[in-house]
C-alpha cells in the first residue's frame, strides 16, 4: 500500500527560512527545489536552486546554484552602454565552483577598458574565493556583500551602473562544508544597533529643533512686545506734548 504524501518542513539555513515540501523524507533526499528570492532581496531578481539532503532524519536545503534572472538583467540594461561578463573557475576552501560576473558600464567604452574590467574582476574573485568555503561565498553573493567589495575596485577603472554576480554554481555540493556561519546574525545585530543609534540621533536632533523653535518664538514675542511698546510710546508722546502746550497757554 502506497504511503500518503504529506508536507514536510525543509530548513534553508543560508537564508534563515523554512519551506514546506510535499513528499516523503526518503524520496526527497537529493531532490532539488527552485526559489525566487526577489521579494526577500527587495526586488533583486535572484533564483536559487537548493539541493535537499536528509541528515539524521532532518531535511535541509543547500544552494547548488544561484542565477540572476534574465528579466532583471534586461530591466537593468540601457541604450548606449556596454556590458562585461566572464566565466571564472574558482577554488574555495572546500570545493571548486564556477562564477560568472556581470557588469554594465554607464556609457559605451573601448575594448581596452572592458578587458581591464574583466581582468580585475577575475583576479579579485579568484583571490576572494580562496579564503572562503562555498557556503560562505554563496551567502555573501546572495546578500550582495561580494558585489559591494568588488565595486570600489572596478569604479577606479570606469564607473558602473550595475555590478553583479550572474551565476554561481557547483557540482560538488555534497562534498562541501555545509556549516553556515553566524555572520548573518551578527550583521543583523550590528544593523539593529546602528538603527537604534540613528533613531536616538534623530530624536535628539528633533528635540534640539523644538528647543530652537521655542526660543525663536519667545524672541519674536519679546520683539513684538518691544515694537508695540514703542508704537504706544510714539502715540502717547504727541498727546502729552499737546497737553503741555495747553497747560502753558
Amino acid at each position: 500500500m502506497a504511503l500518503k504524501k504529506k508536507f514536510i518542513d525543509v530548513e534553508l539555513p543560508i537564508i534563515g527560512d523554512t519551506i514546506s515540501v510535499l513528499g516523503e523524507p526518503e524520496l526527497l533526499n537529493k531532490r532539488t527545489i527552485k526559489l525566487d528570492l526577489s521579494r526577500k532581496l527587495k526586488g533583486r531578481g535572484l533564483e536559487v536552486t537548493f539541493v535537499i539532503l536528509n541528515k539524521d532524519k532532518k531535511l535541509t536545503g543547500y544552494p547548488k546554484d544561484l542565477i540572476l534572472m534574465r528579466s532583471y538583467v534586461q530591466r537593468m540594461m540601457r541604450p548606449r552602454v556596454n556590458y562585461v561578463e566572464d566565466s571564472i573557475a574558482i577554488s574555495c576552501k572546500d570545493i571548486s565552483a564556477r562564477i560568472k560576473p556581470f557588469l554594465i558600464t554607464r556609457k559605451k567604452v573601448s575594448r581596452a577598458i572592458r578587458n581591464s574590467l574583466r581582468k580585475t574582476v577575475r583576479e579579485f574573485l579568484v583571490e576572494y574565493a580562496k579564503g572562503k568555503t562555498y557556503m560562505e561565498l554563496a551567502q555573501e553573493v546572495i546578500f550582495g556583500n561580494t558585489q559591494k567589495e568588488m565595486y570600489p575596485k572596478l569604479k577606479k577603472i570606469y564607473p558602473l551602473s550595475l555590478c553583479e554576480i550572474r551565476i554561481l554554481e557547483t557540482k560538488e555540493i555534497e562534498k562541501a562544508d555545509l556549516t553556515i556561519s553566524e555572520k548573518k546574525e551578527e550583521v543583523k545585530e550590528v544593523a539593529s544597533q546602528e538603527v537604534l543609534t540613528q533613531a536616538e540621533e534623530i530624536e535628539q536632533a528633533a528635540a534640539a529643533k523644538v528647543v530652537e523653535v521655542v526660543e525663536d518664538q519667545a524672541a519674536e514675542i519679546e520683539k513684538d512686545k518691544e515694537a508695540s511698546a514703542k508704537e504706544e510710546a510714539t502715540k502717547e508722546s504727541p498727546k502729552k506734548s499737546k497737553v503741555k502746550k495747553k497747560k502753558e497757554e
